[in-house]
């Protein structure tokens, strides 16, 4: 099995992000739109804090943000499924990175692959996994869809956020080592336990 390797940092900071609304449109602050910072071509190093990565803003804490949400991941595999999605929907692929408004696009580490306590080190980096993500209302107009939160629920694609348990610095090409915790329950069972329901086939 090849060692998880981190593919691209992303930023993002706040911006208006256009949702619908009773009555039309309108702009709310986000920053799920996200840029690489850090790639593969370009592996700068990029600092991290108790708090998350450098130069990342996070609007709605209650969503992505604070201690335990300091650091959004999400597998590059999944990006494949939503191309896929996007193309039924007419419209265009998603950007190689951040796309999905995560910090951290990694390879070789899915949700059930970590397990809530896992210890993630990357570069000078440690990171614990903590839940999965839920998405709010403002994925779907990040994506471009309105089912866009309904499918990451149906398909357990969600990504998970960590905390910061080391501070340091990081950079894309990097391994992505994972020292295991308890592993009473992995990202992919905690997001079928909250939702109570059987992973759908979608396609």
């Amino acid at each position: 099995m090849n060692t998880p390797r981190l593919l691209a940092v992303s930023v993002g900071v706040s911006a208006p992000l256009g949702v619908r609304a009773r009555g039309g449109n309108e702009a709310v602050a986000s920053a799920i739109v996200k840029h690489p910072v850090s790639t593969v071509a370009q592996p700068d190093a990029v600092a991290v804090g108790r708090l998350g990565v450098t130069g990342d803003e996070q609007v709605d804490q209650s969503v992505h943000g604070g201690l335990d949400k300091a650091v959004y991941v999400y597998p590059i595999e999944h990006y494949a499924f939503w191309n896929t999605v996007r193309g039924q929907a007419g419209l265009a692929p998603l950007p190689p990175a951040g796309a999905l408004g995560e910090n951290l696009t990694v390879e070789g580490l899915l949700e059930g692959d970590v397990y809530v306590g896992d210890v993630l080190s990357v570069g000078e980096v440690e990171l614990r996994v903590e839940s999965p993500r839920a998405p709010c209302f403002k994925f779907n107009a990040h994506l471009g869809f309105s089912w866009a939160s309904k499918m990451m629920v149906q398909s357990g694609y969600t990504g998970f956020y960590c905390a910061v348990v080391r501070p340091g610095r990081l950079a894309a090409g990097q391994p992505v080592l994972k020292r295991v915790g308890d592993r009473v329950v992995s990202i992919e069972q905690m997001h079928r336990l909250k939702h109570r329901s059987p992973q759908s086939r979608l396609f």
